[in-house]
């Protein structure tokens, strides 16, 4: 099945950076399971909410500059936060990141604070 970014995930995007928005294209291509973006571009504002909240650590979050989003698996007309759903969405994020050649940090690697729907550009490429 084919999915398609709706116009609110669309507009997540709006801010972030051509190269993570093409790799999230792709990852819609491949993945066998329908997502949203649930955050992209962050203001100030909202990361200290989020920290404040516990459901941040930093803010330095990438997510300020535009280099990092949040996606959710879409399943049965609803986002899904159970561990197993995201599995797909990450491995369709990680071979997007592989074949455009867009090196993507992964925050389900993380050793500290595993963060499933997190995924930003490498630093070292994209400073």
């Amino acid at each position: 099945m084919k999915f398609q970014l709706s116009a609110r995930s669309r507009e997540r995007l709006r801010g972030v950076h051509p190269d993570l928005v093409r790799v999230v294209e792709r990852a819609l291509e491949l993945t066998p399971v329908d997502f949203v973006v649930v955050e992209g571009l962050r203001t100030i504002e909202r990361q200290r909410q989020l920290v404040a909240q516990g459901a941040s650590r930093t803010l330095n979050s990438r997510h300020l500059t535009g280099h990092a989003v949040d996606i959710a698996p879409w399943i049965d007309r609803q986002v899904r936060w159970d561990w197993p759903a995201f599995r797909p969405l990450i491995a369709a994020m990680r071979e997007a990141a592989r074949e455009l050649d867009v090196p993507v940090i992964h925050g389900a690697d993380w050793k500290t604070f595993v963060d499933g729907p997190h995924h930003e550009l490498d630093r070292k490429r994209y400073p």
